[in-house]
Parts: structure tokens; C-alpha cells; sequence
């Protein structure tokens, strides 16, 4: 098989060095299984090699836990010699990194097989092979990120987040205030500089609202119509958070809980399908009688117990989860509803979509999109009919069906069929290999409350 046409890419870089002469470096990037950005960095005159020979990068960059180590279980270790792969580069992803005071750029990389094939275990291509069977019914993917952060202060207190001190008042929130338009103002210099950041390096970032805790903010993306490429906006919009806030002097967390008794951070993402005319293939008038979209939803639902492990892959994600915080624990849906798993928003007939509810900020957000479109399709080609919508407060509606923890989430993965006809059962292997491996270290470890309950007790 060939490698990728890059004489468009060559032109690529080519106009980009021209426009930017003051550019010193670029860093190459690519994410790993848990969205992690990994890569290297190059001085500006060897960019054109990349484009034309691609750089090598070990296949063990997909085997790494979230501690950067290989989990030799998965197979991509010591079993292949810690073999290279060649990383090339993603089409109009070459832009400015705003945050750095040597000028430099950045460029998102994908893994192919050393003969150009793409690498099966790179979460790119995993997302690629499920959006291959909508291209086959001439089908088209528009998706929309909402991701959820914390500004935290760079001291930890005893090992423990604390909120930053505002750079106008001098204090630390406290307070919830969802919607808070004050409290955006205490951040100003910070979130503006993510806008502007994010504009620059074309992302479409289009709206930041103040969350349900003290410093939590969520950054909204314009949907696109290409699913792959909504994912990699999400994944550099987090490395963007991330320099912006440092800059300011602050941390930024995408921890799915980082402070008991506070919301946690999610990553809700909104989908909707064009047919080969464009149209919507969700639009009505009365969103409950589409049959496209209740099939959808349909298939959403009964994949939803087996995607936890890709919406949930931590052991802290599960500690999101709670009614009091808009987390749903139970495969469900509903029109403008924020109790259910999906929510239908109910506003003009051609704006009809899903918006699925359930992820953390935690998850690689290919994984994500790629388990819930796999549903997506599964509902759609066997018709599949959802129950009917909630009304009112799921929570007391519906009990907790949803699997709670990391451990029963990567079982019901491994065992389930619907799952393993969309997303390459090699690589379901090595991703419960890794996550079986951090849950292990996990629970050997003795938490400060056990020393607390049991040291001088029992």
C-alpha cells in the first residue's frame, strides 16, 4: 500500500514557513490511548523532511499507561523489539503555539504501518474505521465538543488541588454561581487568551460559560462536518488550556473529579447527520417522530454499558457520577432534558441532534466518538427503538444501570459483540490490557484514608 499523497502537504508547509520566517521550531504531536499529547520536537529546517519521510516513532507510544510507561501485556513492548512505526502529518494542522516565547509551531501526526497503512492501534484510526462504514451509506458526521476544565492554583495543598486566587480580587471561589458572569471577569486576561489562542491556531471555539464550581469553565467548539476532526480540535484545545493557563500562572485540570462534593468535568459531545443532499437526516418538526434519530439514540442506548470504559477510563471517572450533578447513571434519553444520558435539544426542525452526556473531560476523545458513532450506526442499520423519553427527573425515573467502576466497565467492553464488529478486537485487547494494568497499581496502593480509618483502629 502506498503512503499518503503529500505533495499538497509540502505546499502546506512550504506557505506556512514563509508566512511565519520568525518560527524556530515545531512540535511534532500525537495522542496517545489516554489523549495524552506525545512527540518531538524539530528546528524549522528539518520540517520538510517530515512532510516528505514522516518520522519514526515506537509502536509502544499506544501501549503507555497514564503514567507514560508500556504495559508490556498489550504486545507493542519488548514482544517487537519496541519497533518504530512512521508518524505522518495531518493536513492544515501546522499553526503558531501562542504560548511560547521562542516562536514556535505545531503539528498533529498519525501512526502508519512502516509499508503506509495506517496504524491500527493509534485512536485516530480507530475513530477513521468506524466513520469508514457511514462514508459507505453516503452518510456524513457533523459533531461538537463541549469540554470542561478547573483553573487550579500551581501550590497543591497537602498533595490537593485548591482554586486559584483571582488576578483582579486576590481571593479564591468558593462558591458555585453557574453562569456567573463575574466570575468570567475574575479570569478575563486568561480565557480571553484561550479564545484568541484558539482562534489563531484554528480551532473553533466559539463561547466560554462559567460551570457549577468554583474556577470550573467550560470552552464550547462549533460542530464541523468531519467527526475526526472535531476530535482533534478537542485534543488541542486541551494542550492550548493547559500552556494559556501556566502562562497566567495558574494549572488547569480535566480530571474527571478532582474535588469531592464539586462537579466534575465533562465532555459532552453533540452530533447530527447529513445525507449526500447535505439535509439533516435528525430534522423534524417533532423530534420523537424521526425515525433516524430514535434509531440512533436506539443504538446509543444499548451500547452505552459497553462504551463506559471508553467514556469513563479512569478509576476517578466514576466518582463523577451523581444527581446532584447532571452526570447521568443510566442509559436514557429525552427532549431538552439535562437528567438523561442523551438529550434531544428542542430548537429549530433542522437543528435537531443527540447530545450525549456521559464522558469525562478524562476521555481520549477519538475513543470516545468512535464508541458512541459505533452505536450511532448499529442503531441506524437495525432500526433499533429506543424506550420512550424521560420526562422530568431521570434520576428518580430510572435506577443506576450503568457500570460504576473501572474494573465491571472493561469486562463489559471485553465481552461484548455489537462492540467488537466496530472497533478492531486487537486493539480492545490492548486497550483493557493498559487500563487492567493502572487499575492493578490502583489497588494495591494504600490510601491516606485507609491509614486514617484502620492504622490505629483495627
Amino acid at each position: 500500500m502506498s503512503v499518503p499523497l503529500r505533495a499538497v502537504q509540502l505546499n502546506e508547509a512550504n506557505a506556512f514557513l514563509k508566512e511565519h520566517p520568525e518560527v524556530l521550531f515545531v512540535d511534532l504531536l500525537i495522542a496517545d490511548m489516554n489523549g495524552v499529547v506525545r512527540g518531538k520536537r524539530i528546528e524549522r529546517t528539518s520540517l520538510h523532511k517530515v512532510y516528505e519521510k514522516g518520522i519514526n516513532l515506537p509502536a509502544s507510544l499506544f501501549a503507555l499507561d497514564i503514567n507514560g510507561s508500556t504495559v508490556e501485556s498489550t504486545g507493542l513492548g519488548l514482544d517487537i523489539g519496541d519497533a518504530d512505526r512512521i508518524c505522518y502529518p495531518i493536513p492544515n494542522t501546522l499553526s503558531n503555539e501562542p504560548w511560547q516565547k521562542r516562536p514556535t509551531a505545531q503539528l498533529l501526526m498519525t501512526m502508519h504501518e512502516l509499508e503506509g497503512e495506517p496504524f491500527f492501534a493509534d485512536p485516530r484510526e480507530v475513530l477513521r474505521q468506524v466513520v469508514t462504514k457511514f462514508d459507505e451509506l453516503g452518510l456524513t458526521i457533523c459533531a461538537a465538543f463541549e469540554l470542561e476544565f478547573y483553573l487550579i492554583d500551581q501550590e497543591n495543598v497537602n498533595g490537593r488541588p485548591q482554586p486559584p486566587r483571582s488576578p483582579i480580587s486576590g481571593k479564591r471561589p468558593h462558591s458555585t454561581q453557574v453562569y456567573l458572569i463575574d466570575d468570567l471577569d475574575e479570569y478575563v486576561d486568561c480565557l480571553q487568551d484561550v479564545l484568541e489562542g484558539a482562534k489563531e491556531q484554528g480551532i473553533p471555539a466559539d463561547a466560554i460559560v462559567k460551570e457549577s464550581a468554583p474556577a470550573q469553565f467550560e470552552v464550547n467548539l462549533h460542530h464541523v462536518a468531519d467527526p475526526i476532526k472535531a476530535c482533534d480540535y478537542a485534543v488541542l484545545l486541551k494542550r492550548l488550556i493547559k500552556n494559556i493557563a501556566y502562562d497566567h500562572e495558574m494549572d488547569s485540570t480535566f480530571m474527571a473529579k478532582p474535588y469531592p462534593g464539586q462537579a466534575g468535568n465533562g465532555l459532552h459531545v453533540h452530533i447530527s447527520i447529513l445525507d449526500k443532499d447535505g439535509k439533516n437526516i435528525f430534522a423534524s418538526e417533532d423530534p420523537i417522530e424521526s425515525a433516524p434519530l430514535r434509531h440512533a439514540i436506539g443504538g446509543v442506548l444499548e451500547t452505552m454499558g459497553a462504551s463506559m470504559a471508553f467514556l469513563c477510563p479512569n478509576v476517578n471517572s466514576y466518582r463523577r457520577f451523581g444527581a446532584q450533578f447532571y452526570v447521568p447513571n443510566s442509559p436514557c434519553w429525552g427532549l431538552d432534558n439535562r437528567t438523561v444520558a442523551l438529550r434531544v435539544p428542542t430548537g429549530t426542525a433542522d437543528n435537531v441532534r443527540i447530545e450525549h452526556r456521559v464522558a469525562g473531560a478524562d476521555a481520549n476523545p477519538y475513543l470516545l466518538l468512535a464508541s458512541v458513532l459505533a452505536g450511532v450506526h448499529h442503531g441506524l442499520t437495525n432500526k433499533i427503538e429506543p424506550n420512550a423519553p424521560v420526562e422530568g427527573n431521570s434520576y428518580e425515573q430510572n435506577e443506576q444501570s450503568l457500570p460504576n467502576n473501572l474494573r465491571d466497565a472493561l469486562r463489559e467492553l471485553d465481552d461484548n459483540e455489537i462492540m467488537a464488529r466496530y472497533i478492531d478486537p486487537k486493539y480492545i485487547d490492548i486497550f483493557v490490557a493498559c487500563k487492567e494494568s493502572e487499575l492493578e497499581e490502583f489497588e494495591h496502593s494504600i490510601s491516606d484514608l485507609e491509614y486514617n480509618w484502620y492504622l490505629h483502629t483495627v
